[in-house]
């Protein structure tokens, strides 16, 4: 009977030393917090072990949501300084073909235009760079390598050894409890006094430590939210504030543009002169609308006047004398009477 007592006793302690060991490798190969729906100790214990499980998982989660934000603003920025190479290098090639070609062509003075507001476009998106880089970016990368982050997490993971270590305390109590029933020796007795009195020790310093593990926790995924949150509006208004002046510059653009296209189509053709020998045959026309002309280049008439055409041009203009002043006026305005010799008429130009 001795014999079968003290074989049960030695598989019990091999048991044991397999547990224990087994918990050793279990804390040391995880970094995070141990998760377990054991109660080690009492209620109170649990619910500061299921709180720290939760805030520790809760500021995990939160850094790699802005590990996120971080990888998304870089690409924002890489995509920006390529932008800007590419803006800079259209500016200059736009102001040089602007300068190299006739000022009053058109697309040169389009192209001139153009070339200064994408100066000014591309010093936006240096700003906006320049903004992702201090409010986004710097105050996330502190804040997922933070002392306070990394300080509360190792408070929390301290208590989860801890936790481990009395759940294999508390199994070990149990066992000498069984002990010492069976046979309550001195040397049992003692060691289960020995044990219960490392438990006594081990609850009170969880029970300080976890508080503290909590508050550090709590603080961080507060802190971690109110930052994170910031600078998402940052980032927002930042986006925003650049897409505003972006388009601004655009839309002065654009209006510039179509304004010098259309004084360009409206203005009356330049007379280029011609000293042929040869005769030029004009027309006589019999204006069937009103003209007032805004300009000295532009020819006035009144409804019936009858006007000699020199020359038509197909912007819909045509150059003519009336009462003896020349100038430009709408084709549309008159009607061909007949076909008369240039050399019936003045061909002085206004």
């Amino acid at each position: 009977m001795d014999a079968l007592r003290k074989q049960a006793s030695k598989l019990r302690e091999q048991v044991s030393k397999q547990q224990q060991l087994q918990a050793v490798i279990k804390q040391f190969s995880t970094s995070g917090y141990e998760s377990s729906d054991v109660v080690v100790i009492d209620e109170g214990e649990m619910q500061i072990h299921q709180q720290l499980e939760k805030l520790y998982k809760a500021t995990r989660t939160m850094r790699e949501f802005q590990k996120e934000i971080v990888k998304a603003a870089e690409t924002f920025t890489a995509i920006g300084y390529k932008h800007i190479e590419t803006g800079t290098k259209l500016s200059e090639d736009c102001c040089k073909y602007g300068a190299e070609n006739n000022i009053d062509n058109i697309l040169a003075k389009a192209a001139s235009v153009l070339g200064d507001a994408r100066k000014h476009v591309e010093k936006e998106h240096e700003e906006l760079n320049r903004l992702l880089a201090s409010q986004v970016l710097d105050p996330l990368r502190q804040m997922i390598n933070g002392v306070p982050l990394e300080d509360a997490r190792h408070l929390a993971q301290r208590y989860s050894r801890m936790r481990q270590e009395a759940e294999t305390l508390r199994e070990e109590i149990s066992k000498r409890q069984v002990r010492v029933r069976e046979s309550p020796t001195s040397e049992q007795v003692a060691k289960l006094h020995a044990a219960e009195a490392r438990m006594k020790e081990l609850k009170a310093n969880m029970a300080v430590l976890g508080k503290e593990a909590a508050a550090a926790l709590a603080s961080v995924d507060a802190q971690q939210q109110r930052l994170t949150f910031q600078r998402l509006v940052a980032m927002v208004e930042g986006e925003k504030t650049f897409h505003l002046r972006v388009a601004a510059i655009l839309g002065e653009i654009e209006a510039e543009m179509v304004s010098d296209r259309q004084k360009k189509e409206s203005a009356p053709p330049v007379v280029v002169s011609e000293n042929g020998s040869g005769k030029t045959m004009y027309f006589l026309a019999e204006a069937t609308h009103p003209f007032y002309g805004d300009s000295e280049k532009e020819l006035s008439f009144s409804k019936g006047d009858f006007i000699v055409v020199r020359k038509v041009t197909p912007t819909g203009w045509s150059e003519g004398e009336c009462n003896g002043k020349a100038g430009w006026f709408p084709s549309a305005y008159v009607e061909k009477r007949q076909r008369v010799p240039s050399s019936n008429f003045s061909s002085e130009v206004y």
